[in-house]
């Protein structure tokens, strides 16, 4: 947590609702513990959906499905949502959820199964574009998917990068970090850097969830 915990709770207190059938995927992913967007990653969501109104969203790291099926609630009615994902134990769940008639705009989300990096130099390759871009994938790659991402996302367009602050272990020293996560730490400080410091993009780093950074693309 690195916002005060009180502070957070009341906040997401005054959150709306979320729709009957994503409240119960969201309470079954809680349960079994499998990490989905915060609540507080879900207003910042909803919000710069309704200002951006975008037609075409691409999101890599789907997980269970559950940020798509999100996010085909509250965009456009003719949006299109491409999402990727490559763990067989996560995708299992997500061909389950994406297909299932309780979630009403599920018809806009077309899910890509393998390595994110080879699909967005697919979707390159295809002259794709997107107005809005949801990177929650494997943090260590974040770099890696950046000049891709960069190709892939039009002028005036959004890249919203989730779990970029690591519980609040990325301000840490390097050599504080234990041994094992001190690459996703010296990599995600990489990318902060160089979002932050890009001539082609305006960023701006929330510290709400487990830390939001919002680029858009001049």
């Amino acid at each position: 947590m690195i916002t005060e915990e009180r502070i957070t709770a009341y906040i997401n207190s005054l959150d709306k609702d979320l729709p009957p059938q994503l409240l119960k995927l969201e309470k079954e992913a809680e349960k079994n513990k499998v990490p989905i967007i915060r609540k507080e990653t879900q207003g910042v969501i909803r919000f710069l959906l309704s200002i951006q109104k975008p037609r075409r969203i691409l999101e890599v790291g789907t997980a269970i499905g559950f940020s798509a099926l999100f996010m085909s609630e509250y965009s456009p009615g003719d949006c299109k949502i491409t999402t990727i994902e490559k763990v067989a134990m996560r995708l299992v769940e997500a061909r389950d959820n994406l297909n299932d008639q309780a979630f009403p705009h599920r018809d806009k989300i077309s899910l890509l199964e393998g390595e994110a990096l080879d699909i967005l130099k697919e979707l390159v390759e295809s002259k794709e574009k997107y107005d809005f871009i949801f990177l929650d994938a494997a943090k260590a790659q974040y770099m890696n998917f950046l000049p891709e991402l960069m190709k892939l996302i039009v002028q005036g367009g959004l890249l919203i990068t989730d779990n970029v602050l690591q519980d609040g272990t990325v301000i840490n020293s390097r050599y504080s970090i234990t041994r094992r996560d001190r690459t996703i730490h010296t990599r995600m400080r990489e990318y902060l850097y160089t979002i932050t410091h890009m001539d082609e993009l305006e960023t701006l780093i929330l510290p709400i969830g487990d830390g939001v950074a919002l680029s858009y693309k001049l």
